[in-house]
């Protein structure tokens, strides 16, 4: 392409400065859901065709493909009023002056808004290719921080993960202990279908040679022979051997951490899902801090099951060390 890339500028509109004090409604939709401000021909072009594989990509770890954000095409015409108090938004714009500008609680209350202008869609859509990490992030933070809020509407009170492990996760009533031991608690919500899961256990800080997704493996079948069984005589929870899990380096309250996302299987059973696991590394206990969450709903999409389960540990706070 020979049109010259703009440098491009990130402006954040900071609602509470005081030139800026002025009253935003509240934003609103669906968790995971991104409003795209486009006409039909951008959208069934490559302009469409770019938002959809750069912004609404696949969400790691699950049985079958699922989008991570669901996208909502909106024509410019009908975007005023109501429709500008979406949670997410991006807004294309013809324009001979081409940029890229991001906004925070333009039209509402918490929103991000990111907006492009450009002659053509592929000036447009090059915006959207260098930036769409950016963009994802923002999104995928502004969306956890909703769910965190509407789970603090209705937040359990129940303290075995701090009494037995000493951390806290925010997670609502709905979901109940159904196993509490000497170094295990489990904790479950009903969904349609199936069952939402939350476990934490520990295990002795050590430096291990091998690889870390082969130590997670191990530790996970170990763990799940002794304290998740399945339906059947004999039968436990395994990490399913034919699907190779995603491994990050991340940290969680401040603290190193692997996040391992991958899918389940009961050995000697027909069942199966997804989990996300979290080793924490919690260097004044000498132990690693394990926090899973895992999903049974056969026949359900399971990306906003993992996004709760994702959100809830992501809350994970340790009170002051002290010793075991």
């Amino acid at each position: 392409m020979n049109k010259k890339i703009l440098i491009l500028a990130f402006i954040f509109i900071a609602c509470s400065s005081k030139k800026d004090q002025r009253y935003v409604p509240v934003s609103n939709g669906n968790l995971n859901q991104v409003t795209v401000v486009m006409g039909n021909e951008e959208w069934n072009g490559v302009l469409g065709e770019t938002v959809r594989n750069e912004i609404a990509t696949i969400y790691e770890g699950l049985p079958m493909d699922e989008p991570r954000f669901s996208l909502k095409q909106l024509h410019p015409k009908i975007f005023d009023g109501f429709a500008r108090n979406s949670r997410n938004i991006l807004w294309f714009i013809k324009d001979s002056t081409p940029s890229f500008k991001l906004a925070q609680d333009q039209f509402a209350k918490p929103q991000i808004l990111a907006s492009f202008r450009g002659e053509d869609q592929e000036l447009m859509a090059e915006y959207v290719r260098e930036n769409a990490s950016l963009i994802q992030g923002l999104f995928q933070e502004n969306e956890r921080k909703e769910k965190l809020r509407r789970i603090d509407k209705s937040r359990a009170n129940d303290t075995s993960l701090e009494d037995r492990f000493n951390f806290r996760l925010t997670y609502p009533t709905a979901y109940k202990t159904v196993k509490d031991t000497i170094n295990f608690v489990w904790i479950e919500k009903s969904v349609q279908k199936g069952t939402l899961n939350l476990v934490a256990y520990t295990i002795p800080l050590k430096e291990i040679s091998l690889n870390p997704l082969t130590v997670i493996k191990k530790m996970r079948d170990s763990i799940g022979k002794i304290y998740v069984p399945g339906r059947l005589p004999g039968s436990y929870m395994i990490t399913e051997e034919a699907y190779l899990p995603y491994l990050f380096k991340t940290e969680l309250d401040g603290k190193e951490a692997y996040l391992t996302k991958g899918m389940w299987e009961v050995k000697k059973d027909f069942m199966a899902g997804p989990f996300v696991n979290y080793k924490i590394r919690d260097e004044p206990n000498n132990r690693w801090i394990i926090v899973e969450g895992f999903a049974f709903a056969p026949s359900l999409s399971k990306r906003d099951y993992m996004f709760e389960l994702n959100t809830i540990i992501s809350s994970f706070t340790q009170k002051e060390n002290r010793e075991n």
